[in-house]
């Protein structure tokens, strides 16, 4: 089984290689503020609702899911896995993380 999180500057590795498909898990007026290109908005009180969504996602690539400090993100990481859907991860830090370690274009926000 694959590392509950991986870190940004890993992410981004991935990212480059298109290795994986990313879950924006925080709300809709957060992933306004700022969120990493490319990644799909599923708030994380609805990701019950789109489990198939992001078990399709799953079948193709591994998921990250990523949220405000990484908090969040690691609670839908570890339901998803006890759903049966073990290939996904949570950005440890969070986008804050990935905006001071890899994009600082990225807004930060408190």
């Amino acid at each position: 089984m694959i590392d509950p999180s991986i870190s940004p500057s890993s992410l981004r590795e991935a990212i480059d290689a298109g290795e994986v498909a990313l879950v924006d898990c925080r709300e809709p007026a957060e992933h306004q503020i700022a969120h990493i290109a490319g990644s799909v908005l599923i708030p994380m009180n609805t990701v019950p609702m789109q489990l198939q969504q992001i078990e399709t996602l799953a079948e193709a690539k591994r998921v990250v899911v990523y949220c405000h400090h990484g908090m969040r993100s690691m609670s839908v990481v570890e339901w998803l896995r006890k759903q049966g859907v073990e290939n996904c991860q949570s950005l440890s830090g969070g986008i804050d993380s990935w905006s001071l370690q890899v994009d600082p274009a990225v807004p930060r926000y408190s």
